[in-house]
């Protein structure tokens, strides 16, 4: 009788295990779903994966009119003279010292900007803030340019506000020692707020039960924001940390190329506009193909770093 229901059991366990369905029955039950993820697969293979290709470039002399097979293969040589170069080391220190002061002031902005945001109660004006706060981020550099130019440059409101109190401030958008700040402070101006929007939706992704157990026990909004709120947004933190880290020697070519006359080479240079001058204007396209591909080396390497680094301290990072 024991034995005849022990068998039983073992027939029902095994009725009711799930069956592994074969490739081919998946590809058949999720075909639409693939379907819809063509489009973006085909993008980022055509416009980011086969461009890979042309880092060959790098290690050759190229001339457009030999094409990329006929143009004589010269090894490391491009990266030897890049190495040597004064103004690709000065365009390094550029875009290292604009990343460290964007990781330094901008960085935070929109973590501190959605911590506000979150703090307001009325619905209507926490929308109508995100709606402006939102905005500037479809500007293009031309117009937040523009507009800065009106405002602190030389002819600028502020400039002339001041001038008039005997306050002689200069042009501020052609002065190479305050440049780097000021590129800093365009960055947040334009894009603090649309930074916002993840770290918003980290914010109301915590249980609301954590905050109603830290009132509880008697705490205010200072302690429920630095044991519950900042705890529950650590890991969307931490990765959007590591995914700019990756992009750390990209500091904005656009933005870059506009006011590259305005305070010179000395202070505007960086990697990107180095790339630009001395590849397509210049046509040295060997050298600034290893320019590229350095960078890119480089940035794929601080984000394998940051990533191995947050696993050592328990986040879950950007993969494992």
């Amino acid at each position: 009788m024991v034995a005849s229901t022990a068998a039983a059991r073992a027939e029902v366990l095994v009725d009711t295990r799930p069956q592994r369905r074969t490739i081919r029955d998946r590809l058949k039950r999720d075909w639409t779903l693939l379907a819809l993820c063509v489009p973006g697969v085909l993008y980022f293979v055509v416009f980011f994966y086969v461009p890979l290709l042309g880092n060959v470039i790098a290690f050759k002399d190229y001339a457009p009119f030999l094409g990329i097979n006929g143009s004589p293969w010269v090894g490391l040589e491009n990266f030897a003279t890049l190495l040597e170069e004064p103004e690709f080391w000065s365009a390094v220190s550029n875009t290292l010292q604009i990343t460290a002061l964007q990781l330094l002031l901008y960085f935070p902005a929109p973590i501190a900007l959605a911590l506000l945001l979150n703090s307001l109660v009325g619905h209507r004006v926490k929308r109508f803030i995100q709606s402006v706060v939102y905005l500037p981020h479809f500007l293009s550099w031309v117009v937040v340019v523009a507009m800065f130019q009106q405002v602190i440059g030389g002819a600028g409101t502020v400039s002339g506000f001041l001038n008039t109190h005997g306050i002689t401030i200069g042009n501020l958008m052609s002065n190479p020692d305050t440049f780097k700040l000021l590129v800093t402070a365009q960055v947040i101006w334009k894009d603090c707020g649309w930074g916002t929007i993840i770290f918003l939706a980290a914010i109301t992704a915590i249980d609301m039960s954590h905050y109603e157990a830290a009132a509880i026990d008697g705490a205010d909004w200072k302690r429920r924001l630095w044991h519950v709120t900042l705890p529950g947004i650590r890991s969307v933190v931490l990765m959007m940390l590591i995914l700019r880290l990756g992009d750390i020697l990209s500091v904005g070519f656009e933005q870059m190329v506009l006011q590259r006359d305005a305070v010179g080479a000395g202070a505007a240079e960086v990697i990107d506009t180095y790339v630009y001058y001395h590849g397509i204007r210049d046509g040295d396209w060997g050298m600034s193909t290893a320019a590229g591909l350095m960078k890119g080396l480089i940035g794929a390497a601080l984000i394998y770093a940051a990533n191995k680094l947050a696993h050592r301290f328990g986040e879950q990072g950007i993969y494992r």
